[in-house]
């Protein structure tokens, strides 16, 4: 590892400290001793302004293409911890995420304080009170975001669609967009020390990214209308939209 790398994690990883360190005093002072101005639309707000701090750092600024949803629900592929920064970033968001993510060291924190609904997948009953959840957040007009692949991947596909969460969505009481994320890197291979994916493990994952010079991401969107109500059809139309979007 050369000097100017090293010199980069360790510039970044205290930016990264001094960040989340703002965040939270952020949160403590403005939502949490104010009960009644921290619904999920000041979360939401609060995690923008924060995700664009962090993209600061990273030097990254997303390339957007299409009409970047406000409301309603978001359907997106999944590949790395960096989604959520990157989607905040352009637009306020409430996101769902797999229960574990609760535990991560910073990022699950601040998930928590940005309003993240978290779901466990293996209790089929809680995953129905989730839905309910999400469409509580959706009635207050916030944007809602799915990644229902389940899982994160090194974007050379798209994995099936989970239709667990996606009840909301048949219901077509609320607008439905789809989104496709892809990112790249000047000074090594995005499918690895992007994506967060497989085997990989958080703090080390973390620390290489600290150190890339650039990182660029590029986000399409696009709206999907159907009258389809069986979620199972949902999902794989909706799958098949993200993959069209991926193909540019």
């Amino acid at each position: 590892m050369n000097g100017g790398r090293q010199f980069r994690i360790v510039r970044r990883f205290f930016q990264f400290a001094g960040i989340v360190f703002c965040a939270m005093s952020d949160y403590w002072i403005h939502l949490s001793f104010r009960p009644k101005k921290s619904g999920p639309s000041a979360r939401a707000l609060w995690l923008q302004r924060h995700s664009r701090r962090i993209s600061k750092m990273f030097r990254l600024e997303p390339q957007v293409y299409g009409d970047i949803p406000s409301r309603g629900l978001l359907i997106t592929n999944h590949l790395s911890y960096l989604d959520v920064i990157v989607i905040s970033s352009i637009t306020p968001a409430i996101f769902v995420a797999k229960k574990e993510v609760r535990s991560w060291p910073a990022l699950g924190l601040c998930a928590q304080m940005g309003g993240t609904l978290f779901v466990d997948r293996a209790r089929r009953l809680q995953v129905g009170a989730m839905s309910d959840e999400i469409q509580s957040v959706l009635d207050a007009g916030v944007l809602v975001v799915l990644f229902p692949e389940g899982t994160s991947t090194n974007g050379q596909g798209v994995l099936p669609f989970r239709s667990a969460l996606l009840e909301p969505a048949a219901r077509h009481v609320h607008s439905i967009s789809v989104g496709c994320l892809q990112y790249a890197l000047d000074d090594g291979d995005a499918a690895n020390e992007v994506c967060y994916w497989g085997d990989h493990s958080f703090f080390p994952h973390m620390l290489n990214l600290l150190g890339k010079r650039t990182l660029r991401a590029t986000v399409r969107f696009a709206r999907f209308d159907s009258d389809v109500t069986d979620r199972k059809e949902v999902a794989r139309l909706v799958r098949e939209e993200v993959l069209k979007l991926k193909e540019g």
